[in-house]
């Protein structure tokens, strides 16, 4: 049986997922606003600056055929930087 798809559906599904991201990264640039004191003018701007990059970018890096696998390289990237899985993860509770 043939699946239908409302055209409405299609559309909106790269906006979710860029609306997903957007909110992911800016999460990141706040942790490391937060973190501003642990690390070097130089490094905080080339971190923001990258950051600033990937969402400017980030309409065309969600529609590609691996956008998945694309953002969840990049975000685990700078987690490494900010740490912000360590802040949001419930087995780091105690």
């Amino acid at each position: 049986m043939a699946r239908v798809v409302s055209p409405d559906r299609v559309s909106s599904v790269p906006v979710l997922l860029t609306d997903f991201y957007r909110q992911e990264f800016l999460k990141h640039r706040e942790c490391l606003a937060q973190q501003r004191e642990y690390y070097s003018e130089r490094a905080i701007a080339d971190a923001d600056c990258a950051i600033c990059k990937v969402l400017s970018e980030l309409d065309r890096l969600c529609a590609s055929d691996d956008a998945d696998a694309l953002m969840s390289t990049l975000l685990r990237k700078f987690d490494v930087v900010t740490g912000l899985s360590a802040w949001t993860d419930p087995k780091n509770y105690h």
